[in-house]
């Protein structure tokens, strides 16, 4: 090869590597301390607002726990959990795999006070995010570092949520294929439902356990309660009608759930599967007998789950309201 062709060989490789620098310099991805210089308090209003509305109603922290799952297993961390419905498209919250979800409100409440010290510079998907970590914070979990600098999709993704979304009722195996296209191996799995310490069961979902017989596999001391909270084979989906996951510790994040399924009180068929499938069960033994263990794990899945496949940089918005995408004011 002559040294004019090396010569511009030369240069079309310089070429290539600086546009990739300056193509990572525009976009770092998710990183620590996202907000440090756009806004410095961004987190610490966050943490603010969440002690307060946890104050004032303290159920409201099971929600922003399940908001990240919701949100983040479909396809992308992208906030599109909050997107209201449109003429155009049912959102992902009135899907019947969202049944129970609540208190969307209290995220307005968060965006609202972010957005007066920093207008148009915090998304919605971080304050998604970063609300369950402080929800997991304000019931006794661990705190979780996490990165930020997601940006908002302009889209709702109902049409594909069950493909993503784990349901209650499915196998164990399709629970953990769905995980692991997350990147979230078996322990994280078991780690993640864990979340079912805290917080309640609507009867709708329990009901087939108790109706038309009750489900031999449930504990027969626990039936009695159960059935108490639940008395209708078909129950009003808008009756407040539940049962507590955990009823030792109902308000506290903690390892109880584990020995609770374990000893089979687990109230969704999820929960007896993760105690009696021979993938799930070491792990949950393990973690009935470490909380340390337990918090571990699920740190670390969260954080998986917490980045999967979120909007960077240039793509996506940062939303002036988590309920509508920009486009539509």
């Amino acid at each position: 090869m002559g040294s004019r062709a090396l010569f511009f060989l030369a240069l079309l490789s310089i070429s290539a590597v600086s546009c990739f620098a300056e193509s990572n310099e525009e976009d770092p991805g998710l990183v620590m301390n996202f907000y440090s210089d756009s806004c410095p308090q961004a987190e610490e209003i966050i943490r603010e607002q969440v002690k307060l509305l946890y104050k004032r109603h303290k159920n409201t922290a099971f929600s922003w726990l399940r908001n990240i799952f919701h949100d983040c297993a479909v396809q992308s961390c992208d906030a599109s959990l909050l997107l209201d419905s449109t003429r155009r498209s049912l959102s992902e919250k009135e899907m019947d795999r969202s049944f129970g979800m609540r208190n969307f409100r209290y995220i307005e409440e968060i965006k609202e006070a972010v957005e007066r010290e920093c207008p148009g510079v915090v998304s919605c998907s971080d304050i998604l995010v970063l609300s369950a970590r402080e929800g997991v914070v304000r019931l006794g979990g661990p705190f979780i570092p996490l990165k930020t600098g997601r940006r908002d999709g302009r889209r709702s993704r109902a049409e594909i949520l069950e493909e993503y979304l784990p349901d209650h009722n499915e196998s164990m195996s399709t629970v953990l294929e769905k995980f692991s296209a997350m990147g979230i191996d078996t322990p994280g799995v078991v780690a993640l439902l864990g979340a079912h310490s805290v917080g309640r069961t609507h009867c709708v979902k329990l009901v087939h356990r108790l109706y038309p017989e009750v489900d031999p596999a449930l504990n027969p001391d626990h039936v009695p309660h159960m059935l108490k909270k639940c008395p209708d084979a078909i129950p009003d989906p808008k009756a407040v009608q539940y049962v507590r996951n955990d009823r030792g510790t109902p308000m506290i994040f903690d390892n109880n759930y584990y020995r609770n399924i374990l000893d089979n009180k687990g109230l969704m068929m999820v929960d007896h599967q993760l105690a009696t499938d021979k993938r799930t069960k070491p792990y949950v033994k393990k973690m009935a007998k470490s909380q340390d263990y337990f918090f571990k794990e699920f740190t670390r899945a969260f954080t998986i789950l917490s980045e999967n496949n979120p909007l960077t940089g240039d793509k996506g918005e940062i939303r002036q309201q988590c309920n509508v995408a920009n486009k539509l004011h």
